[in-house]
């Protein structure tokens, strides 16, 4: 097995991590948002940890797979990576969504560790670090049976 497939098979995998991470983080959010007191609890700071760690290592192992991609490489010599939907999606859209979620998720840790209770702000940079994971997330390749 090559470095690309080795790349991606772990790409990949960390995906269903952070689906499941994501959804925990989100429903903790809820909870604590529309709680009585607005205190943040365990959970939350939990979910919040472990969601960002998820985040980071799948940022940097999706900068390794673009490194040793052939398909930037080919697009790129060919001059058809923003004309191209796949490839701008690929190689554009996707690693850019994902690294300014990364980077609100970082904002929402250092929050979570600083303050007892949730402010709007957190909540909205939770959601919109969500949305962009969601948005970038190539559905049919990792669920292809559902899209299909």
């Amino acid at each position: 097995m090559d470095t690309f497939n080795i790349i991606t098979q772990a790409h990949k995998g960390f995906a269903y991590l952070i689906l499941l991470s994501g959804i925990i983080f989100l429903v903790a959010l809820l909870v604590t948002m529309f709680g009585y007191s607005g205190k943040i609890r365990k959970l939350l700071r939990v979910s919040t940890l472990v969601t960002m760690i998820l985040f980071h290592v799948q940022l940097i192992v999706g900068i390794f797979m673009l490194v040793f991609s052939p398909g930037l490489k080919g697009a790129l010599e060919t001059g058809t990576l923003m004309s191209n939907a796949t490839a701008r999606f690929s190689y554009v859209e996707h690693p850019v969504s994902m690294l300014i979620g990364v980077i609100l998720m970082t904002i929402i840790n250092k929050y979570m560790k600083t303050h007892e209770t949730l402010a709007m702000k957190i909540v909205i940079m939770g959601v919109i670090a969500l949305a962009l994971f969601a948005y970038a997330f190539p559905w049919a390749r990792v669920f292809p049976s559902l899209v299909a």
